[in-house]
């Protein structure tokens, strides 16, 4: 493979896993297994036997894939992970972003985070506009905020309302605008406006039924790239929830191998946006190593 700069620009960590879905606990069952929605779900790869979604074994799964560095988003079924991030933050400078959780509270964190996460389509008041006061805090601090819209279009007018209110905040939409559901365009078109961005979390899960290679997947980044242009696209693998059916390297492969993109497109795509967006400096292609298989 050629060796290029390759950014993860969404993956979650936790130490313990304490969140809330629906009004109902989300928490850790050992070997990988989580309790959610009041069902057993394999919400980690098996081998994670303790629940523990640490650093150091994303870090692992980083250098065998040879991903330089990750950015790393927070989700309300993990439970608030503010402070393990901070740590993670402090040991590993040079090879995480994270993010802080907003929780519908006035005292939502930003010192020491590079971003501000922010689950729209999971918030009780649906209507994004009464977030300007937070975004334009966030603006001000000089750090990104990172959204999970619902589906289609159904907050992308409020999305815009508040870009034009925030002209120099840096903005990610996640999950590729949720690219299997009607309408997940209008998302994509939000990263015409100059500091927009569109990250791939989870793309793999959203196309999972197809699997490996993901043929509609890749067709779906020409998509977007017509809407948007490639430079406003990242790679994200959503770890390590895909993680239960695929291996991390696989999640950076299959765009690797595949025959739709161009290698400068490609370059674009899996690190050299996202090194911008997030402003990373000095990385350099990790080697492959080499495999007993």
């Amino acid at each position: 493979m050629r060796e290029r700069i390759i950014i993860d620009a969404h993956v979650h960590l936790w130490e313990v896993q304490n969140g809330r879905v629906g009004g109902r606990p989300v928490y850790g069952l050992g070997g990988g297994v989580s309790m959610f929605l009041g069902e057993q779900h394999q919400m980690m790869p098996p081998y994670l036997t303790d629940n523990r979604n640490t650093a150091e074994t994303l870090l692992s799964n980083m250098d065998y894939a040879q991903v330089n560095a990750c950015v790393v988003t927070q989700e309300y079924m993990d439970g608030n992970q503010d402070e393990y991030l901070l740590r993670v933050r402090k040991a590993y400078p040079e090879r995480f972003r994270i993010c802080s959780l907003y929780e519908e509270r006035e005292d939502f964190r930003l010192d020491g985070f590079d971003g501000l996460k922010i689950c729209a389509g999971r918030l009780a008041d649906q209507d994004l506009k009464k977030l300007l006061p937070v975004f334009r805090k966030t603006e001000e601090a000089g750090v990104f905020v990172g959204l999970d819209l619902a589906d289609g279009d159904a907050q992308t007018d409020d999305m815009q309302y508040l870009i034009d209110a925030c002209p120099n905040l840096r903005i990610t939409i996640g999950h590729f605008g949720m690219v299997t559901t009607e309408g997940w365009q209008k998302q994509i078109a939000l990263a015409k406006n100059p500091n927009v961005y569109i990250e791939s979390g989870g793309l793999t899960w959203l196309f999972h039924k197809e699997f490996y290679p993901y043929p509609s997947a890749v067709e779906a980044i020409l998509e977007a790239r017509d809407i948007c242009g490639m430079d406003k696209l990242m790679w994200g693998s959503d770890y390590p929830r895909t993680m239960t059916d695929i291996t991390y390297r696989s999640a950076v492969r299959f765009l690797e191998e595949t025959t739709r993109l161009t290698e400068e497109e490609k370059d674009a795509f899996l690190g050299g946006n996202a090194e911008r967006f997030y402003g990373f400096t000095g990385l350099k292609p990790i080697p492959e190593r080499l495999n007993m298989l």
